[in-house]
């Protein structure tokens, strides 16, 4: 990357700051653009969705690595069911959907409870562990809560083979006008479910796989405690990129905790954060780290700047860590301070090899939490930050009342916030498409057919308040 017309900025820059000129191109169509990274992780698109415990789970894990990024499952869950979750997700399907299951003689009220837990609305009924119905939400509306499912179900089943290729499923759906499908085994047994536009996001996307085919997962360990133990216990449960984590990453404790991660000798990346400089970045890789976390205080949860002056503008110190990591045979990922496509592709411009995203993710069907719907009829989900009142509860739960009321004293991060569903991409593949779609065209426009090129050949201008509401598209007349 280089600036327009070799500017030397005088201050630190925000993604807001920044805008990329076109450049010649013989990258005709974006679909021709690899967005694989180069940094060990296997990720077929450059997302990370952040280890924060409202949004990244095993339903996000499976979703998100389905389509070629990565999940870092968070710190604060205990190490048994951290190692259920990775076994869980390399169980699943690297084409259909896990679906929704309930019997016959289920409710209503069962059934809405469940629906909220996929995008496309729909649970599959067995018996004998073979599909007999379908219901959808739809199907459940002026009903009574405690009907069976027996009573509403829609038994006219399309059943799509286990082997089907997804082009196929994609015309066999739509010549059914159907907009999705259980999906069978041989003995015709329930083995999951594929949606019209899952078959189609099966032929734009490679899923992000491990060595032996299976979908792929990260797992995080704090520094403290028994960093070495916990971080060998999650390699041998099938972490496939380790994260060892704490908000500032530039300390002897986190040194400490590398070292011995390292010395474990661990066959898949180390991922260690967060920094902002040259010389965090430089004491982290001396310390074992293959990949650097960027970013202290850009996060929508984070509370860091304001409660405490530390921080860094997220373009220049991605731009800063980047370099200095690129000098050491490393990389960077970008954590935080993203709100739109153009800052992923930005971030990425920067040098970043992967850009994780958190609260953006929040409101999605695949996070964690419940759905709650807001007094206007808008659905949301509850997200906090890792360094919140909150998550400090969790994470202390295990301490005497005393610490804990102590520790809670002290947050740096919202307990409580609102994410809202929007309603044209309710799902996290929904913002996935948006966000890919945007950065393939910026290495299009950059002329960059890899993520490699694009850090190569982008452009980058700094412009004013106002050349950055110029960009914004107006969704109703000025007049």
């Amino acid at each position: 990357m280089r600036f327009l017309n070799d500017l030397k900025p005088s201050y630190d820059l925000t993604y807001d700051d920044v805008f990329m000129v076109p450049s010649r191109s013989a990258v005709g169509s974006r679909q021709g653009v690899d967005l694989s990274s180069n940094d060990g992780t296997g990720t077929t698109i450059p997302l990370v969705v952040a280890n924060m415990t409202a949004i990244a789970g095993r339903r996000m894990a499976e979703t998100v690595a389905r389509r070629g990024g990565l999940v870092a499952i968070p710190q604060d869950i205990p190490t048994e069911v951290i190692a259920e979750v990775i076994s869980w997700v390399k169980r699943r399907h690297l084409v259909h959907d896990t679906p929704i299951t309930l019997a016959p003689g289920a409710t209503v009220a069962e059934a809405l409870s469940l629906l909220p837990k996929r995008a496309h609305g729909a649970l599959v009924v067995v018996e004998d562990g073979k599909p007999v119905g379908v219901v959808t939400d739809s199907d459940c509306q002026g009903v009574d809560r405690f009907t069976s499912l027996a009573d509403i179900m829609s038994r006219d089943l399309l059943l799509l083979d286990e082997g089907i290729d997804p082009r196929d499923a994609f015309d066999k759906l739509t010549e059914a006008h159907r907009k999705l499908a259980p999906v069978v085994d041989a003995e015709g047994r329930l083995v999951g479910i594929l949606t019209r536009k899952g078959a189609l996001r099966a032929t734009l996307y490679t899923p992000a796989v491990d060595g032996d085919g299976k979908l792929r997962i990260a797992a995080t360990v704090g520094i403290n405690g028994d960093v070495a133990g916990k971080a060998k216990a999650l390699i041998e449960a099938g972490a496939d990129v380790l994260v060892v984590d704490t908000a500032h990453g530039h300390q002897e404790s986190m040194i400490s905790a590398l070292r011995a991660v390292r010395g474990l000798d661990p066959q898949v990346p180390i991922v260690a954060g967060n920094v902002v400089s040259a010389a965090g970045v430089r004491d982290l890789v001396e310390a074992g780290a293959d990949i650097l976390k960027v970013g202290v205080g850009p996060g929508a949860m984070c509370t860091t700047r304001m409660m405490t002056g530390v921080g860094r503008p997220q373009f220049s110190a991605v731009l800063e860590c980047a370099a200095e990591a690129r000098r050491l045979g490393k990389h960077v990922w970008a954590d935080g301070g993203v709100r739109h496509p153009r800052d992923v592709a930005m971030a990425l411009a920067a040098g970043a090899s992967n850009v994780m995203i958190g609260s953006w993710f929040a409101g999605t069907y695949e996070s964690p939490g419940d759905l709650h719907t807001a007094a206007d009829g808008r659905q949301y989900k509850e997200s906090f930050g890792m360094a919140s009142a909150r998550a400090v509860s969790n994470r202390t739960a295990q301490d005497s009342s005393y610490d804990r009321a102590r520790k809670a004293l002290f947050e740096e991060g919202i307990s409580h916030s609102r994410m809202f569903l929007d309603p044209a991409r309710p799902g996290v593949e929904d913002l996935i498409d948006s966000i890919i779609a945007g950065v393939r065209s910026s290495c299009t426009y950059a002329g960059a057919s890899t993520l490699e090129e694009f850090q190569e050949k982008a452009i980058v201008g700094i412009q004013s308040a106002a050349g950055y509401a110029e960009g914004k598209p107006l969704h109703s007349s000025w007049a």
